[in-house]
């Protein structure tokens, strides 16, 4: 009896996914609960496990296909036995006369000039711009050269062509320069839409200033085996940088507000968003309630999130709301740049690389590790004031974390 391979419910917003890959091929055996096909979404990629053991009889969609919410993707047969993959001599050399015999068949055929046959319209196009057909890619069947073609190539020097992205394809090829066309995955595509939508829709400016982070660098030496020791976790500055945004929250709650029509809704809660850059894109886990954590509980869940992150393991839950925003560009080496807000929030604050730089201190110049940071806002609810005033304050406890421990 064959068992179907179902399209899980991946959360209250997602009706559809795309087909990533499939980690087995038809007629492998597949024990229950291992995973089988890879979905991608716009918030995240999961996972479809098997569902019984036995072999993987068919597969009903292949990569790159949209599916819905309880679509069948394949089947699973428990009595079915697994494709052969071992094969005599015979039947081997069979294989390859068949595949050679194809690639010959798929060879375009050549006439006494040794180059492919050439229609009367085109030849007469080759002759009239003296091109030379060898040097030309061919778009046709067999590799055939078209009349399209041709003119792409003759129009090339006009001032007013714009070639099509076939076009540009085929010239790149005539320079030997190859390129490669990969369609952009989901995450990408909603990444795209996101941002483009927050720059359509918000009025973004930012703010900057230079943290010193004498202070900080200081404790984290000193206490870093410590704390590593009892909390099982490192020290790192994210959890500094939190703790700072939340006391500028709570005194300038319209950065962690939201225009909703003609309304602002103001949030008496913190769900902080913490930047995480994967290979397939950007991703924002959310750290709920974050002004209720300790400087250990931020840092085991960012330390969580990024390796969850990194596996494609994030839930939809946890990349879901969010009341601002933190992205560290620093660990690439950013020394300054421009957020850009996470729709709906109304603010995102931006970290970068520390670097030593000489600082007048007290009226000597002195050697400092001082950082760049960014605050990027909504100007339609949060005034140029309460922007600089932020991140003034921001400024003030990460250069006296005491300030932090004493809730000044």
């Amino acid at each position: 009896m064959a068992t179907s391979i179902i399209v899980p419910v991946m959360g209250e917003s997602v009706t559809e996914a795309t087909i990533a890959k499939w980690l087995k091929s038809e007629g492998d055996m597949v024990a229950v609960d291992e995973p089988l096909v890879e979905l991608e979404t716009d918030k995240i990629t999961l996972e479809v496990p098997a569902p019984e053991a036995g072999v993987l009889s068919e597969i009903k969609v292949k990569a790159g296909d949209v599916v819905e919410v309880g679509a069948v993707l394949g089947t699973i047969d428990a009595k079915a036995m697994p494709k052969k993959t071992n094969t005599s001599q015979k039947d081997q050399k069979q294989s390859s006369a068949e595949v050679n015999a194809k690639v010959q068949a798929a060879q375009p055929q050549k006439n006494n000039g040794g180059q492919a046959a050439l229609s009367p319209a085109v030849r007469k196009i080759v002759e009239e711009k003296q091109l030379d057909p060898k040097n030309i890619a061919g778009t046709g069947k067999d590799g055939r050269l078209t009349k399209g073609d041709l003119l792409n190539v003759s129009n090339i020097s006009s001032q007013n062509f714009v070639p099509s992205s076939q076009s540009r394809q085929n010239i790149s090829k005539q320079m030997g320069r190859e390129q490669e066309r990969v369609p952009m995955t989901r995450l990408r595509k909603k990444i795209a839409e996101r941002l483009k939508m927050a720059q359509n829709n918000a009025a973004i400016l930012t703010t900057f200033n230079e943290v010193d982070m004498t202070q900080i660098m200081a404790i984290r030496a000193r206490y870093k085996d410590v704390f590593e020791k009892k909390r099982q976790i490192k020290l790192g500055f994210m959890s500094f940088f939190v703790k700072s945004c939340l006391v500028a929250l709570k005194e300038f709650p319209m950065v962690n507000a939201e225009i909703d029509g003609d309304d602002i809704v103001y949030k008496n809660f913190y769900d902080i968003g913490v930047a995480v850059g994967t290979e397939q894109g950007l991703v924002v886990p959310i750290i709920r309630d974050a002004d209720q954590k300790s400087f250990a509980d931020l840092e085991m869940i960012i330390a969580e999130f990024g390796t969850k992150a990194r596996e494609g393991k994030l839930t939809l839950e946890e990349l879901t709301g969010g009341t601002f925003t933190i992205s560290n560009g620093g660990v690439y080496g950013s020394l300054m740049s421009t957020p850009i807000l996470n729709p709906p929030q109304s603010g995102i604050l931006g970290m970068h690389k520390t670097m030593m730089r000489p600082m007048a201190i007290d009226g000597k110049v002195e050697i400092r590790p001082m950082m760049y940071v960014a605050l990027s806002y909504d100007h339609r609810i949060v005034d140029g004031r309460e922007a600089v005033s932020f991140l003034v304050r921001v400024k003030e406890c990460l250069e006296d974390p005491q300030r932090l421990l004493l809730d000044l």
